[in-house]
């Protein structure tokens, strides 16, 4: 057993979602199965949902903690050509403050409250209990990681970690603002077809709807790629008679991005879907 498998094991054993990385710490690319976005993932980079594929695809959404997976035939080939671990911080509840030199690094001693700590090759990451939106360049040498991102596994690290502040979630508020801004605007329509209604009464789309909601809501882990099934099993179903509205498009998008979905990654996900039915 090599032992980048053996790391993903154990931190899979505590609830921590890993992945594979390959040199330069990126993530192995995409099979020719996800070629030109066919499974949801993102078009460039493909770093957003593991997809029925074989293979290890879609970076920090491929990151589990199903040692099934994790020690498959497949995923054991790719550990023994992976040039290190990664994890996903948001799919473990962290967020991480990613410092890449000296002047980032005094300016959490300056600003930030002990937390745990990991060393870096070129700075320092402060891990933090909570999750938030990850971002890059908040400030100069500091990166978010938490959300729909993955960070390289160096270690336990040192300290005590304490609970995600309040000064960390307002770097990546460009401008100060006392109202907390609600989820993005639908700008996808439905697109539902006109044939003849199967559902015998309205409390049957409802109860639909309402399963997606829950399924996504309840999603720990591969979100990305939740929401796309999720929206695919809705639009299977409910497509291709007209009863779906924006409204009810609307509840879908709004559950996914309370998970950390964009709305771009939401309208990828519902034209893709569309698309595989022909709707």
């Amino acid at each position: 057993m090599s032992t980048h498998l053996t790391t993903a094991l154990d931190l899979a054993a505590r609830a921590v979602p890993v992945l594979p990385l390959r040199a330069g710490k990126l993530p192995f690319g995409n099979c020719r199965t996800c070629t030109g976005n066919a499974c949801g993932g993102r078009p460039v980079m493909k770093m957003s949902g593991p997809c029925e594929c074989p293979g290890v695809c879609h970076g920090w959404a491929a990151a589990t903690t199903d040692p099934g997976v994790i020690s498959s035939s497949t995923w054991v080939r790719t550990w023994r050509e992976a040039a290190a671990v990664a994890y996903h911080p948001g799919g473990a509840g962290l967020t991480v403050v990613d410092l890449d030199n000296a002047e980032a690094i005094a300016w959490a001693w300056a600003s930030l409250p002990a937390t745990r700590i990991v060393r870096t090759t070129r700075g320092e990451h402060w891990l933090y209990q909570g999750v938030m939106q990850s971002a890059n360049a908040v400030r100069p040498g500091v990166d978010l990681k938490s959300t729909m991102s993955y960070a390289r596994w160096l270690g336990p690290g040192t300290g005590t970690m304490t609970a995600l502040p309040d000064i960390v979630r307002a770097l990546t508020v460009k401008e100060p603002s006392t109202v907390r801004p609600g989820p993005q605007a639908v700008t996808v329509p439905a697109r539902a077809g006109s044939g003849e209604c199967r559902h015998r009464t309205p409390a049957y789309l409802e109860r639909g709807i309402g399963m997606a909601e829950q399924r996504i809501n309840e999603a720990r882990e591969a979100v990305h790629a939740t929401v796309y099934r999720t929206f695919l099993a809705v639009l299977s179903t409910h497509g291709r008679c007209g009863c779906l509205t924006d409204a009810h498009v609307a509840r879908l998008f709004t559950a996914a991005q309370a998970k950390g979905e964009s709305a771009r990654h939401c309208t990828d996900a519902w034209t893709n879907a569309l698309t595989r039915l022909g709707l």
